[in-house]
């Protein structure tokens, strides 16, 4: 199976994109669980144990959906993004994080440029350009550091 994720700063179509890329090609479509997580417990406000949770829920996923018999999946934020907000938030990230990027690579990525207008909504962070732009910056590093091929996509 071929995986790509969309991932990016909040706001930038991440969601839209990949539903849209699911459809045209008749793949799976992946959501972000943190956004499920984070609605369903009425607060943005996330603990180092609770993203931990979200982390391992979305590696179960990626375990489901190696098996999948679909020849492409979209992936509406992977790993890496957890990655990052674990060392954002809180300054470290778990080892068997990392591990797990490892074992469950993604074949490309699509990072989304924070060039659309930031819309508040209850699962939203911050709307910062200069918090949007650190976290861009994050996320195309850690690509980087994969050597995964990716494609910066930025708003007509």
């Amino acid at each position: 199976m071929f995986k790509v994720a969309i991932i990016g700063p909040e706001s930038t179509g991440k969601s839209t994109l990949a539903r849209y890329l699911s459809k045209r090609y008749k793949g799976t479509y992946v959501p972000e669980y943190a956004r499920e997580y984070v609605e369903r417990k009425g607060s943005k406000e996330v603990t180092y144990d609770e993203l931990c949770q979200i982390a391992k829920h979305q590696v179960e996923e990626m375990e489901l959906i190696a098996n999948s018999q679909k020849p492409i999946a979209f992936f509406d934020t992977d790993l890496i993004v957890t990655k990052v907000w674990f060392d954002y938030a809180f300054g470290q990230v778990p080892d068997w994080l990392n591990e797990a990027i490892i074992r469950y690579p993604m074949d490309v990525y699509l990072l989304t440029y924070p060039d659309i207008p930031w819309e508040p909504d209850p699962a939203r962070y911050n709307g910062s350009n200069e918090i949007r732009q650190e976290l861009f910056a994050r996320y195309e590093a850690e690509i980087e550091a994969r050597n995964i091929p990716y494609y910066i996509i930025k708003h007509c």
